[in-house]
């Protein structure tokens, strides 16, 4: 048998047992691969996104699901061991939101369906055979960040107009990261400025890389988005402040974190979207039957404490575009 058909066999049958389960008032099991630590604020964050986006689509936490969930703390090693506990555990359906942990959930035998939270570039990274009929048990939400990420350079010129130099933080693990980092290289280089790049591959080297970033006396900083790395944003933007470096990301959450701006997908309206696919699936639906959905609206955020902390007037025709003032 092609896998193919195996896996639209499989499909079939995995398609009918949430009725069951629900019917019988059975709360299904549900897994989230999550990229950062426990109890981190963005770990925290992006769980409690997920009850509510369950809860806006008639799920309640205990009584028809239950979530369980693996910690990676941006040990993208760990992902294939933590699908196989979750499976272990009893889940019969796994969220993800890096393409690391989403090839481990692919490759679990027998598979289990998958829902995207928020997943850079999935066709392009052979997650999904496309965003209209994403094929075998994949479904869920795509961001944009791979077209927005260079806008943010225009940001950076209205905050910072004589910034040349950007560093930028990605992790290398990440195969949409450089990709990324080339087009927002491009994009600088067009504007008359430079960048320099600085891989952060673990949460543990995060000191030692900004102590290299600092001595290049960088003008802006650059937060290239990977969830890994987002689960230092706070962190992140906490060093950037004390060292007087304006930080921009993709990662919306970033501005109230403490960064300076953020432009980005509003991880709360993909994770409450992202509900929608786990609502739908369990009402029956095969996922790779199920569009892959892109977002329609982007959010500009601006914190204006960080930029008072930095000495940075936010021009009135900035503040006016963005979707929310942090004050």
């Amino acid at each position: 048998m092609q896998r193919r058909e195996f896996m639209a066999l499989v499909g079939g049958a995995t398609a009918n047992w949430p009725l069951t389960a629900l019917a019988q008032k059975a709360p299904v099991r549900i897994g989230f691969m999550a990229s950062g630590a426990a109890r981190s604020a963005f770990s925290t964050a992006q769980i409690d996104n997920i009850k509510q986006g369950l809860r806006e689509n008639g799920l309640v936490d205990g009584r028809d699901y239950v979530l369980e969930t693996q910690f990676a703390a941006g040990d993208y090693e760990l992902f294939p061991e933590m699908a196989r506990k979750l499976t272990l555990a009893g889940a019969r359906m796994i969220l993800v939101n890096t393409i690391a942990s989403a090839r481990a959930a692919q490759n679990l035998n027998p598979p289990v369906p998958l829902v995207m939270l928020n997943m850079n570039d999935p066709v392009g990274t052979g997650l999904v055979e496309s965003l209209a009929r994403p094929g075998e048990l994949t479904t869920g939400v795509a961001s944009l960040n791979e077209d927005v990420t260079s806008k943010t350079i225009e940001f950076q010129l209205e905050l910072v107009p004589k910034a040349m130099l950007i560093a930028t933080l990605f992790n290398p693990a990440n195969p949409t990261n450089p990709p990324f980092m080339a087009k927002f290289s491009a994009a600088a280089g067009a504007k008359g400025m430079t960048v320099r790049p600085f891989a952060l591959k673990s949460h543990g080297e995060l000191d030692a890389v900004f102590s290299g970033l600092v001595a290049q006396h960088p003008d802006t900083l650059q937060l290239i988005t990977d969830t890994g790395n987002m689960d230092l944003a706070d962190r992140i933007a906490t060093l950037a402040i004390a060292h007087r470096i304006p930080t921009f990301s993709n990662y919306s959450p970033f501005a109230i974190l403490g960064g300076l701006l953020s432009y980005g997908l509003s991880e709360r309206w993909s994770f409450t979207r992202a509900a929608y696919f786990v609502k739908r699936i369990l009402d029956g639906a095969t996922p790779g039957e199920l569009p892959v959905e892109q977002p329609t609206k982007i959010e500009l955020v601006i914190n204006l404490k960080t930029a008072k902390a930095l000495g940075i007037i936010a021009p009135p025709t900035l503040l006016i575009r963005a979707d929310e003032v942090i004050e």
